[in-house]
């Protein structure tokens, strides 16, 4: 396994106010130290929860994703800034949602392993009602979807093919360490310079790359079963195509990384190690150690290995 940077790995690493799938906080200290020096513009391709993208070294940071709300939100963190929470505080006393940062749970009759359900059910899908009847797209909207995300099931974001906000009502609420995340969050979003972008990374422009660029690619993994799997998936067109998107990164001499798992519960990645051992004298393939626990989904089987790689260009 790499090595860590010391220097690297004392570095005050914020996380995302996101519960995303395939997150990847976790790795983060033995991912950053593996990336270039000195990035003039980092483009962070499937930004997801953006915990890359927050803690990356870059004169110009361009988060990419195609879900649409999602980028929204950190351009409005980015915004409003504080004032966001503001909203956030108004939407809670509106729908009588829990605040336990304020009053604790016995206010609430309830435990923290129980959790704040059964008080905000009613209330959260009177919320989840209005948010999905919502006509216009403002502030307010965004502001209704992160309260939605705070008290939804295990904090993530999440529409039905309908486009309405589907996920259950959660066991917590907007705490002190949800709130310290976002405020976190919003003050690096503000400090650093920041574009957000909603292309599908066949259409990304890299004509504003240089060699001083560098391309980060986590996208939905081919052979991992996930929620961004499971509806118009990732599937083995999508997986050949930003193979060769990333070859032509390494033709233009720009810099990349991929993440990706080579093996997982007795399937492999066939397409992706041909494509690896194809260009094994031009790319590196960096073995990385973390299982994810944030997910959804458990095996019963705990020991099934899971490949999981950074594959490079430099």
């Amino acid at each position: 396994m790499p090595m860590l940077l010391e220097s690297e790995s004392k570095l005050e690493l914020i996380q995302s106010p996101l519960n995303y799938t395939g997150g990847k906080f976790k790795l983060l200290p033995q991912i950053l130290p593996l990336f270039p020096q000195n990035i003039d513009i980092f483009v962070d391709l499937f930004c997801g929860g953006a915990n890359v993208g927050a803690n990356v070294k870059s004169k110009q940071i361009i988060l990419n994703d195609t879900n649409y709300n999602l980028t929204s939100l950190f351009s409005i963190f980015k915004n409003l800034g504080n004032d966001f929470l503001y909203l956030l505080d108004e939407i809670i006393e509106k729908y009588g949602l829990s605040q336990s940062a304020k009053f604790g749970y016995d206010y609430y009759n309830c435990d923290s392993n129980s959790g704040l359900a059964q008080y905000n059910k009613d209330k959260f899908l009177k919320l989840r009602e209005d948010f999905n009847n919502k006509k216009t797209v403002d502030y307010y909207y965004y502001a209704m979807l992160y309260t939605l995300i705070i008290y939804s099931f295990n904090n993530q974001i999440r529409f039905n093919a309908k486009g309405k906000f589907n996920l259950p009502v959660g066991k917590r609420d907007f705490n002190e360490k949800m709130k310290r995340k976002l405020q976190n969050f919003i003050a690096r979003l503000k400090e650093k310079e920041y574009e957000f972008s909603n292309l599908d990374f066949r259409e990304f422009d890299i004509s504003k790359l240089n060699s001083n660029s560098f391309v980060y690619a986590d996208p939905p993994y081919l052979i991992t079963c996930a929620t961004y799997n499971e509806q118009d998936g990732w599937n083995e067109n999508d997986e050949k195509d930003l193979l060769k998107f990333l070859d032509k990164l390494n033709d233009n001499n720009i810099k990349f990384a991929l993440s990706n798992v080579l093996k997982s519960k007795g399937k492999e990645n066939s397409i992706l190690m041909d494509w690896a051992e194809q260009n094994r004298y031009k790319y590196k393939i960096l073995n990385l150690n973390y299982s994810y626990n944030n997910s959804n989904y458990h095996t019963k089987n705990k020991d099934d290995a899971t490949e999981e790689v950074l594959i490079i260009n430099y």
